[in-house]
This record gives C-alpha cells, structure tokens and sequence, in this order.
C-alpha cells in the first residue's frame, strides 16, 4: 500500500486529481508545484518552486524527500498554450515553440530527476512515473504531425529509460517508467475532444486512479518502460 507520495506538477489537471486521490486514501502527500494551490487542498503539504535556480529546486526537493515518498509522480507537460497549438505539418514548425515544449516537457522533468538521483539510488522499492504520452512512442506513430509535442515527449521516454539504467546499478528494487495517462478532460485534451469514442475521455478522478492502480502494481521487472494507462507496456 502506498504510504507516502510526491507529486511534481500537481497545480491542476491529472497532477492535481493524483494528489487529491492519495489524500483522500490517507497517504502522506507531498506537492511541489510553480503556483501555490494549497487553499481547498487540506491534507497535503504543499511546496511552491517558481524553477528559480537549481540551488532553489535542490532545497524544495530537500524538503519534500523529509517525508520518505515510496511514490513519485512527474506530472509535468504542456501540448499546446496561448502561443501555438500543436502542428499539423512541418511547415508550422516553430523552432522558438519547440523549445518552450522542451522546457517544460523535458528540461524541467531532468531537473527534478537529476535531484531525486541520490534518493532513488537507494530507497528500497521507490517507484517513479513520469507522465509521457502514446504520441511520444516511435513505433506507435502512423499519423505525423504534432512534432514539438511528440518529439519532446520521446525524449522525455528516452530520459526514463537513460535513468532507470543508472538506477538500477545502484538499486536493484527500483522501478522508474514513463505513462500514458490517456485522454483526460483537461485544458490540455480540450481542444480535441470532438469525435472521440464514447468512453474514451476520463474524468481527472478516473485517470487519477488509472495511474495509482499503475503505480501499485510496479515492481524493478518494469524499469524503463513506456507505459499505458492500463499498465501494458506501449513500444518505444
């Protein structure tokens, strides 16, 4: 049973429904997160971090790591903003945009991991899920398109993969994937809603409790893969 949980990116959207999920199961919650949305969200413990500074972000994950989290949730990602929806053809392609998404889709996930290296080196049994996406899976790409999204959530996979390696030379019981949460009413998923099949898009509760079912049945046999929301394992 999960005891204690870290939520990285929970402001809104699945990261939210996953911290509330584990609150109201009466786990340990520990959010880190750029706004502080702790008003109407009793039960957790709340960690704002603006990405100021490396040395700022290390002292955040210096406080959430006090309460021992056996899971952790990046939840990190932005397919499309007041800037740029996502391309159609190449031709749309924004190398300013493509950034951005490498920001906060990438970058940022790095950061975080890079600081939690030290911990998931040595907590026994921890488990870490980063929230990618099955447009990020090369071999499951027939459609095109999408490129800053899909390429910088590739890399983000390949970030998992890279880190379970190292991990797992040190921690054998460690058990770090990346996940496809699947289609969620949220502002990321709203603008392309129309025409989906009829139960295909989840509540943030629903999906909230996909990924803790997720969570729960990870073991160190499952390091480095590319999930989905039902736990199969998705091709790179």
């Amino acid at each position: 049973m999960t005891q204690s949980v870290l939520v990285i990116g929970a402001s809104k959207g699945i990261g939210l429904a996953l911290a509330r999920h584990y609150a109201d199961a009466g786990a340990t919650v520990c959010v880190i997160s750029r706004q502080n949305n702790s008003a109407g969200n009793a039960g957790m413990h709340w960690l704002q971090d603006p990405l100021l500074s490396e040395e700022h972000s290390a002292q955040v994950v210096k406080h959430a790591l006090l309460y021992q989290p056996d899971t952790i949730f990046i939840c990190n990602g932005v397919l499309h903003d007041d800037k740029a929806m996502p391309e159609k053809t190449i031709r749309q392609l924004d190398t300013a945009i493509l950034a951005d998404r490498f920001l906060t889709n990438v970058q940022v996930p790095a950061l975080y991991l890079k600081l939690l290296f030290p911990y998931l080196s040595k907590q026994a049994n921890v488990r870490v899920l980063a929230l990618s996406a099955k447009v990020g899976s090369i071999g499951d790409n027939a459609l095109g398109g999408w490129y800053s999204y899909r390429i910088s959530k590739a890399a983000l996979n390949m970030l998992v993969k890279n880190l379970s390696i190292e991990v797992g030379r040190l921690n054998k019981t460690a058990a770090i994937v990346s996940v496809h949460p699947g289609t969620t009413d949220t502002a990321l998923s709203q603008p392309f809603q129309q025409n989906l099949p009829q139960g295909q898009l989840q509540t943030p509760a629903a999906t909230a409790q996909r990924l803790a079912r997720v969570a729960a049945g990870l073991n160190a046999e499952k390091t480095g893969l590319l999930l989905n929301w039902d736990g199969t394992a998705l091709p790179w």
